[in-house]
């Protein structure tokens, strides 16, 4: 591990005389490409030198003991050794979490599409709940939400609506809520006061460029029709809605939001080729079954991950059995306790793994 980081420091260096380069300055892609790899290099090499510094100064402090001490300092040389090597040992974890292999998807942005499942108009209600608890999260990292498709229900859910989150790690934060998500509440229509429960799902999808995923326009139907709205009127008489139908994979988009034909078709290319990018790597994780069942919230989009309860004002994530009594704060978007646990149990999956 530690010719590796050393590999890594003297590579972070390199990109710091690159950086300062003129001929590299002046170009754009270049500067831009190391960057970003310096970028990334910044946490793991800090750690390093944190690392390396601690190690000196407990070699140091160890042959210190062998000095005719006094007693008193004796006793400070010893509790310094104590603090130090609990500090490299600590420095030793965090560098091999931040060692471990990155999601190539991590830094990208994300679409999130959110359908009402089991439980009719309530399930609705519960979809728009999620979807507003997902911007307001965005809103709280500095992210920018952006709606592609809505198919709402006229009471305030919506039967799928799907959007786009444009932010620096976007998906390596949000792509544990993919699922199924149940709350149990007591309806605002139900007069006895009973507690019924709902789904609504949620898939993630990451931002795949044209690059990553080749597409060809002869695979593609498009089709154009006339917007509706909520119970299928008319609301709008030209054909602005756009249909694209992917047929080799069968994987169908509908984008009706925008008044412009040729804006709905751009959007819905980026949703149709964020889909295709989902299926196909959905399809290569199936291969590593083992992977896939110890990862943590990427795996079957059927399971139920977190419920909801309303009249305990509790939500518990069944993955790692976490409960907070703290539904309020949580649907107003502050995730971060939920998200960071799942973080900490995917990297310590990850580890047991390797040492296996």
């Amino acid at each position: 591990m530690l010719d590796r980081l050393q590999t890594l420091e003297d590579r972070y260096n390199k990109l710091n005389e690159m950086l300062s380069d003129p001929e590299v300055i002046s170009d754009m892609d270049k500067l831009r490409e190391y960057s970003k790899e310096q970028s990334g290099l910044e946490d793991v090499v800090q750690s390093y030198r944190e690392y390396k510094d601690a190690s000196t100064q407990l070699k140091d402090a160890k042959e210190m003991l062998e000095d005719n001490l006094d007693d008193e300092m004796y006793e400070m040389v010893k509790a310094e050794i104590s603090e130090l090597a609990e500090t490299k040992e600590d420095l030793e974890e965090k560098m091999r979490i931040l060692l471990l292999p990155k999601d190539p998807n991590d830094d990208k942005n994300v679409f999130m599409e959110i359908r009402g499942a089991a439980g009719g108009d309530e399930a609705a209600l519960f979809a728009g709940d999620l979807y507003r608890m997902y911007s307001r999260y965005a809103e709280n990292q500095g992210w920018k939400t952006e709606v592609m498709e809505a198919h709402s229900t006229g009471v305030g859910g919506y039967k799928e609506i799907v959007f786009m989150i444009n932010g620096n790690g976007a998906y390596s934060k949000l792509k544990y809520e993919n699922g199924a998500h149940r709350v149990q509440r007591v309806p605002e229509t139900e007069s006895g006061g009973r507690i019924h429960t709902s789904t609504a799902t949620v898939a993630v999808l990451p931002e795949a460029a044209e690059v990553e995923i080749d597409i060809h326009e002869k695979d593609i139907r498009v089709d154009t029709f006339a917007s509706s709205g909520p119970g299928g009127q008319s609301v709008n008489t030209t054909m602005s809605a756009v249909r694209l139908t992917h047929e080799p994979t069968g994987t169908v988009v509908s984008i009706q939001d925008e008044k412009s034909q040729i804006k709905n078709k751009e959007k819905a290319m980026k949703v149709l080729r964020a889909r295709i990018y989902d299926k196909y790597q959905q399809e290569a994780q199936a291969e590593y079954d083992e992977t896939r069942k110890s990862a943590v919230g990427t795996g079957d989009r059927s399971e139920r991950i977190r419920t909801y309860n309303f009249p305990q004002t509790r939500v518990t994530d069944h993955r790692i059995g976490l409960t907070l009594q703290k539904l309020d704060q949580i649907l107003q978007g502050k995730l971060d306790e939920f998200i960071d646990a799942l973080l900490v149990e995917e990297q310590t999956k990850r580890l047991e793994q390797i040492g296996e």
